[in-house]
């Protein structure tokens, strides 16, 4: 175990004395967040910013999404592969918002995975942030007396 108990109720982790039970939680959630980043948050922060519709797009309807991604543009060239009806399902984002999101229908699989790609990377993100909480609060409940503990 690498917290300790001390006498005046404060806890010791790695190194660090005379730590409130708010102070531990602190160290063993960038402890915990230190173990689960890797190469895959690479890429989900990649698939965000690749998918970001940051380049504009001259004569787009007004209706439309504003801008396109560099995605986008590379999934539409390469798989220009259309079907007869739209049958692929994909998010598009009015504002930056929940409720600005909008499933919208496409026949071009190039769109389809332009599309996909920051998707990809926002589940990986929030796959992360749910095994973080999860793996901090329970190691916190395993470090910490029981008045200390969270739920």
């Amino acid at each position: 175990m690498d917290t300790t108990e001390q006498l005046n109720g404060t806890y010791y982790f790695n190194g660090l004395s005379n730590l409130t039970p708010q102070e531990l939680l602190f160290w063993v959630l960038i402890e915990e967040t230190e173990k689960q980043l890797g190469v895959q948050d690479i890429a989900a922060v990649s698939a965000l910013i690749l998918g970001n519709n940051s380049i504009s797009v001259p004569g787009k309807p007004k209706t439309a999404t504003p801008g396109t991604s560099v995605a986008s543009l590379f999934f539409r060239k390469h798989l220009s592969y259309k079907f007869q009806r739209r049958i692929l399902p994909t998010l598009t984002q009015k504002s930056f918002t929940l409720r600005g999101l909008k499933i919208f229908w496409v026949n071009n699989l190039g769109a389809f995975a332009g599309r996909a790609v920051p998707v990809v990377g926002w589940v990986i993100l929030s796959n992360d942030i749910a095994q973080i909480s999860f793996r901090t609060v329970h190691r916190y409940n395993l470090l910490v007396r029981p008045e200390d503990k969270i739920w």
